[in-house]
Formats: C-alpha cells, structure tokens, sequence
C-alpha cells in the first residue's frame, strides 16, 4: 500500500469502532403489595398509628404496599378519628396522630 492509503485506512480504523454508551445505573423494580391479606392488615393496624408523619410515601417505603392501599389506609385511620390531617396539597396529603400533637411543647405569647 502507498503510504497515503495506509494513513487513510489507520485514520479510518482507529475511527469506526461506535461508542459505547453507559447503561447508568438500573433501578430494582419496586414489588410492593396489591392487595391486604390478614397478616399484612394486622401489620398495618398496628404500626401506622405509631408513625410521627403518616404520608403515602412512607406508608409505601415502610409496609410495601402501592399507592392506592396506602391512601386507602390513610383515609380509613382518618375516618376512624385515629390521625388526623396536617397538610393537604396537590396529592401530597400529611397527616399525623394526635400523640404527636400533645407532645409537642406550647408556644410563648411572650
């Protein structure tokens, strides 16, 4: 080969490799729960109204259950007059237990 098509065809191998593109990270597919079974009733009867914020999204983190069980749950404590509301916004709905309340010291008007 003259040393033209030589330069030529090491320019072009050293340029024809594709670039591989990272994958970034993979997220594990949350496997929460769909439905309530005995076991997984009686957990959350028992431990909700222990939680100091109560908020769909700690409901999912803590018991495992999707979205539309853990607002089911909110909305049966809060009919039962267990907790109570502390903020409504948008579909963020905080609630809290009334524990949590009277604990919290009283405010100065000094």
């Amino acid at each position: 080969m003259p040393p033209k098509k030589s330069a030529i065809a090491a320019a072009a191998s050293k340029t024809g490799k594709k670039k591989k593109w990272s994958k970034g990270k993979v997220k594990d597919k949350a496997q929460n729960a769909v439905y309530l079974d005995k076991v997984l009733y009686e957990r959350v009867i028992k431990e909700v109204p222990t939680f100091k914020m109560i908020t769909p999204s700690v409901l999912i983190d803590r018991l495992k259950i999707n979205g539309s069980l853990a607002r089911l749950a909110i909305r049966h404590f809060e009919r039962e007059g267990q907790i109570k509301p502390v903020i409504h916004h948008n579909g963020q709905l905080v609630y809290s237990t009334y524990d949590a309340f009277s604990n919290r010291p009283a405010r100065n008007s000094d």
